[in-house]
């Protein structure tokens, strides 16, 4: 599976600083002066694209400079606006075992029991960990705890998640 035309988001506009367009990043990035690290970012669907760079930190967010962005009207407009990169300029994952959850998506999901249950969508995290939303044809998408236990194994490289569902999660209620 190729990373061309995968996004990374790297962190999330929390609001203004200041008043001459500063804004604050919440960083989802290991290092959170790595948001700026990466070159230009965008934002999710690709209309807007902002040259940025890190003007200082605060608590738990980084502050930063957007290309465009010169007044405090401006920065707040961004408010919750995610900011991306293209998934091929970030480092290789540096440990083995490790990936960035773009990696993920598009992957099979398979159970223990070896039988398909969908492709992940998605990497959610709502406040309490991480989900992967599972697509299966012709239902609704499952969300399945992102555990050791429930996905006791993944291999990118191989197209593939095994996952270990509580039990029902995936099993047709009789329902349409």
């Amino acid at each position: 599976m190729t990373d061309s035309g995968k996004k990374v988001c790297l962190g999330v506009v929390a609001g203004a600083h200041g008043v001459r367009g500063l804004v604050k990043v919440k960083p989802f990035t290991a290092e959170p002066q790595s948001v700026a690290a990466y070159g230009p970012v965008e934002t999710k669907d690709g209309t807007r694209r902002f040259r940025i760079e890190m003007a200082g930190m605060g608590k738990g967010v980084v502050i930063c400079r957007l290309e465009g962005v010169t007044d405090r009207d401006r920065a707040e407009a961004l408010r919750g606006t995610e900011l991306y990169v293209p998934r091929e300029r970030l480092p290789a994952a540096e440990e083995a075992g490790s990936w960035y959850c773009a990696d993920l998506v598009g992957l099979e999901a398979i159970g223990t029991d070896g039988r398909s249950c969908g492709r992940v969508v998605a990497v959610q995290n709502f406040g309490a960990g991480d989900l992967l939303e599972i697509g299966q044809a012709g239902r609704a998408s499952v969300f399945l705890p992102f555990t050791a236990s429930n996905v006791p194994l993944v291999e990118p490289e191989a197209g593939r998640i095994v996952i270990d569902p509580p039990a029902g999660l995936f099993e047709d209620d009789g329902h349409d």
